[in-house]
C-alpha cells in the first residue's frame, strides 16, 4: 500500500475544491474506455503534468480526460511522437452536465426508435392489407366459418376480440385504410427523425420532440378518461417526464436563460478550465 502511494502522482496544484460526483464520466469510461493522451509519446515533459507524469521507476501515469482517473501505462516500445500533444491538438470529451444530457437524450432517442419500429411495422401491415384485401377476404371468411362450426357456433364472424376487429377491417373503405396507414407512416417517420436528431444531440431535435410530445399529451389524457390501464399511465408519465426535462433541463424557448446559458454551461464543463478545476483521482487499473 505504501509503495502504491509513493508511485502515484501528486494532485495537480490549484485543482482542488471541485468534488463533483463523476458517475456519468465513469459510465462513459466503462463503456468506451479511458480517454488518455500521449501514451505513444517518447517522453513526458514537465509541461505535460496535467496529462501525464512519470514516476521514479519509469512508469507513466496518464490522466483520463473524461473521469480524471490516473492510469499506469508502460512507456511505448516504439514511440510515434516526441511528447504528448499540445492542448490545441486535443478534442476534449464530454464531461459534467453535457455528458449527462447526452445519455438522457440517447435514452429518449431509443424510446423514439422503438416507436418508429412499431408504428412503421403497423403502417406497413395496414398498407399491405389494403393492397391484398381482395385476395385475403374469401380465405378469411372461410377460416372463420370453419372455426365457428368446429366450436359448435353458428358460423360467420364474431364482432368481438381480435378476429372481430380484423373482420371489421374488411368492411372499411380502402380510401379510409390508405389514409390511416399513411398517417401512421408519417408519425413513424417523425419518431424516426426525432430519434436520429436526439442521438446526435441536435438542438432542433429537442424542439421537435418537445412540440410533438406535448401535442400528443392531449389525446393521451383523453384516453385515460375512458379507460385506465398500466400501459396508458406509464406512457403518459414517460412523455410528461420528457416534456419537463426538455423544457427545464435543456432550457427550450428561453426557459432558465435559454440557449445562451446552455452553451455557456457546455463551454464551462467541456474546457481545459474544467480539467484543471477538478482534483484528479488515482487508479491502479
Amino acid at each position: 500500500m505504501a509503495e502504491e502511494e509513493r508511485a502515484a502522482p501528486a494532485p495537480v496544484p490549484g485543482t482542488g475544491g471541485d468534488r463533483r460526483r463523476l458517475r456519468y464520466e465513469l459510465l462513459g469510461c466503462a463503456l468506451h474506455g479511458h480517454r488518455l493522451e500521449g501514451v505513444t509519446a517518447r517522453r513526458v515533459r514537465p509541461a505535460d503534468a496535467l496529462l501525464a507524469r512519470e514516476d521514479r521507476d519509469g512508469l507513466r501515469w496518464h490522466r483520463c480526460l473524461r473521469c480524471d482517473a490516473w492510469v499506469p501505462v508502460d512507456p511505448p516500445a516504439q514511440p510515434d511522437r516526441p511528447h504528448p500533444p499540445e492542448r490545441h491538438e486535443i478534442v476534449l470529451p464530454l464531461r459534467g452536465k453535457p455528458l449527462r444530457d447526452r445519455y438522457v437524450l440517447r435514452l429518449i432517442a431509443l424510446d423514439r426508435l422503438l416507436h418508429f419500429l412499431v408504428l412503421g411495422a403497423l403502417a406497413a401491415g395496414i398498407l399491405i392489407f389494403v393492397d391484398k384485401r381482395a385476395s385475403l377476404q374469401a380465405p378469411f371468411y372461410r377460416f372463420m366459418d370453419l372455426l365457428q362450426n368446429g366450436l359448435g357456433g353458428t358460423g360467420g364472424v364474431s364482432d368481438r376480440g381480435l378476429l372481430g376487429e380484423v373482420g371489421k377491417a374488411f368492411a372499411v373503405r380502402s380510401s379510409t385504410l390508405w389514409l390511416i396507414g399513411l398517417v401512421i407512416a408519417a408519425y413513424a417517420l417523425l419518431e424516426g427523425v426525432e430519434a436520429v436528431g436526439l442521438w446526435f444531440a441536435k438542438r432542433w431535435a429537442e424542439y421537435l420532440t418537445f412540440v410533438a410530445t406535448t401535442v400528443l399529451l392531449v389525446p393521451e389524457v383523453y384516453e385515460l378518461t375512458s379507460r385506465v390501464t398500466v400501459t396508458k399511465v406509464l406512457t403518459l408519465v414517460i412523455n410528461l417526464a420528457v416534456v419537463v426535462y426538455l423544457l427545464v433541463a435543456k432550457r427550450l424557448f428561453g426557459v432558465r436563460g435559454g440557449g445562451r446559458v446552455e452553451a455557456a454551461e457546455r463551454a464551462r464543463d467541456v474546457s481545459w478550465d474544467a480539467v484543471e478545476r477538478v482534483l484528479p483521482g488515482r487508479t491502479a487499473d
